[in-house]
């Protein structure tokens, strides 16, 4: 299976320069090399180009498809939310995408109303000490009926929105809120160079109980390994993940 970066467009540039410095020697270089090297150069591109296509067609597929089957599980959720204390369904989020892109992000509403007011005041109970996220066991913030839905993701479902919209991939870093990213170091910015995903490589493995550097690290590999396949393994690799609740919280 052809791997695809997001790093394509450096790679291209890199060649690109190459070809000004080696590739316009005087009097000795041939027109046949010249023509290899052009035609390498679109080959990988279009290479690169079909794969994403071919990803971003699996979204809208996948997504469409997901959102008109589980219409009856968003309106139960919905009601459950409203009937029990009678405020949004949903909570609506910044998030930060591919090269910093800010997109308005849907939850099923799992935490009272006023929920990012009092998160100041509990900051330094974070599960993930010394780090840019926020993870809390036992967040008194969060309602009976959304601890029942954070623990088998559902909760995260109306991104399926995102995804087909191409804010979001279905497999790519989780998006951040833009106050993480104001405290990312250049290292940690590598996170954006793709599309995120409603799933991702340390959602698979742990979620909440992964630090915030190994998620970094985990989402590096991913952006440097990246391929169809992989894409289709960490999907697989959700379904137990979401199943036993691993780390959601």
């Amino acid at each position: 299976m052809t791997n695809y970066t997001s790093n394509d467009a450096r790679r291209l540039e890199m060649i690109e320069e190459l070809y000004q410095r080696y590739g316009r020697q005087t009097g000795g270089q041939s027109i046949i090399r010249r023509l290899r090297f052009w035609r390498k150069k679109y080959a990988w591109t279009i290479v690169v180009g079909s794969t994403a296509l071919l990803k971003r067609l699996i979204d809208i597929a996948v997504s469409g498809a997901m959102l008109l089957a589980l219409s009856p599980l968003f309106l139960a959720v919905a009601a459950a939310i409203k009937l029990t204390d009678r405020g949004p369904v949903l909570f609506w989020q910044m998030r930060v995408g591919q090269w910093g892109r800010e997109f308005a992000f849907p939850k099923f509403r799992s935490m009272v109303v006023d929920a990012e007011k009092l998160k100041d005041a509990i900051l330094e109970q974070s599960h993930h000490q010394d780090s840019v996220t926020f993870k809390m066991k036992k967040d008194p913030r969060v309602t009976w009926i959304g601890g029942i839905i954070r623990k088998v993701s559902i909760d995260e479902l109306p991104q399926l929105w995102n995804v087909l919209k191409g804010d979001m991939s279905l497999v790519g870093p989780r998006p951040p809120v833009p106050r993480e990213v104001e405290q990312y170091s250049l290292a940690d910015r590598r996170r954006l160079d793709v599309t995120p995903g409603l799933t991702s490589p340390w959602a698979v493995a742990g979620r909440g109980d992964i630090p915030f550097d190994q998620q970094v690290d985990l989402d590096v590999q991913y952006i440097e390994s990246q391929s169809l396949w992989l894409d289709i393994k960490i999907l697989f690799k959700t379904i137990p993940a979401v199943l036993f609740g691993k780390g959601a919280y």
